[in-house]
């Protein structure tokens, strides 16, 4: 039987199975495709409104949304939340519902609270997708992580796969965990134990406190920056402190396997979880992470738009 797609949103790698995922890497594949032509354009989105919705600073993740919407022939509106009545006091739901009365057909939204795109998607008819909600999720950046994995390596099952930082606040973190432990990979985390805590073992994952352990018989590496705007405490006692223990530079590098691939979400704090010598080296595919989301993207609209179901 042919697989669907059936659902209204994307709001978690924890809701989909492991076909789901798969769907969408697949259907990334051909997107893919199109970024590649003389032509970067399909009319796929064509007659259908997308609304981007961050509350929340972006520059990755929301530039790849509006070029992959632009190349689907959507229509696009860009919601300035400084300018918007959430200044004046008005509901996040209140701002959303006056949005869709306009008869949108997708919203793109970050938000610094966990649970906020949740709960909008319960209270409105048009798709929503999560471009990250604070600590919690951020599955289009796992998905192109995952996504650029499965291109190099060829597959996702039977790889170690180690993310090394400040676990403890993070969205992709998180989302990387779901999908890759769906998709039958090993992970470990890494990290002080402030920020990496006993308690995610709880999940089927590895922790480690050693570095060097967490990169010894690793398949991919990858980085996460300290979320200073996240903790509240200090984790450790300096920057400099962590960057000797659990940064990636040319010495640490060396327990990596040769054909190891570096990633990292960004923004790179350099110098601090990761050197520059590493970070632009062959083994690097932070780039690539970069183009994938465009075609991770596109699938994703694509699919949540209803699209994939005709």
């Amino acid at each position: 039987m042919e697989f669907r797609w059936h659902r209204k949103d994307l709001l978690s790698l924890y809701d989909l199975s492991r076909e789901e995922i798969e769907y969408i890497l697949d259907t990334a594949e051909e997107f893919k495709k199109v970024s590649e032509r003389n032509v970067k354009k399909v009319p796929a989105l064509r007659g259908k409104t997308v609304v981007n919705f961050f509350v929340e600073p972006s520059t990755r993740t929301r530039i790849s949304f509006e070029l992959a919407e632009q190349r689907l022939s959507a229509d696009i509106i860009n919601v300035a939340v400084d300018a918007s009545s959430l200044k004046k006091g008005e509901t996040l739901l209140d701002t959303v519902r006056n949005i869709e009365a306009l008869q949108v057909d997708l919203l793109v939204m970050r938000h610094r609270a966990t649970g906020a795109q949740n709960f909008i998607a319960q209270n409105v008819r048009c798709g929503v997708i999560n471009a990250g909600d604070g600590a919690h999720s951020h599955p289009t950046q796992a998905l192109l992580d995952i996504f650029t994995i499965r291109q190099r390596k060829g597959r996702v099952a039977g790889l170690n796969v180690t993310i090394v930082g400040d676990i403890l606040h993070s969205r992709v973190a998180r989302s990387n965990i779901w999908g890759l432990l769906k998709l039958g990979a090993r992970v470990t985390l890494a990290g002080p134990a402030t920020l990496v805590p006993r308690e995610f073992e709880k999940v089927g994952v590895r922790v480690c406190h050693n570095l060097r352990d967490a990169l010894r018989d690793a398949d991919v590496v990858n980085l996460l920056r300290i979320q200073h705007e996240r903790q509240t405490a200090g984790f450790f006692p300096s920057v400099n402190e962590y960057a000797r223990f659990f940064g990636l530079n040319q010495e640490t590098f060396q327990y990596l396997r040769p054909d190891a691939l570096v990633m990292h979400p960004g923004p790179i704090n350099r110098d601090v979880e990761l050197d520059s010598a590493v970070a632009d080296g062959p083994n690097s595919v932070i780039l690539e992470q970069v183009t994938n989301g465009l075609a991770v993207r596109m699938a994703v609209l694509f699919l949540v738009a209803g699209c994939g179901n005709k």
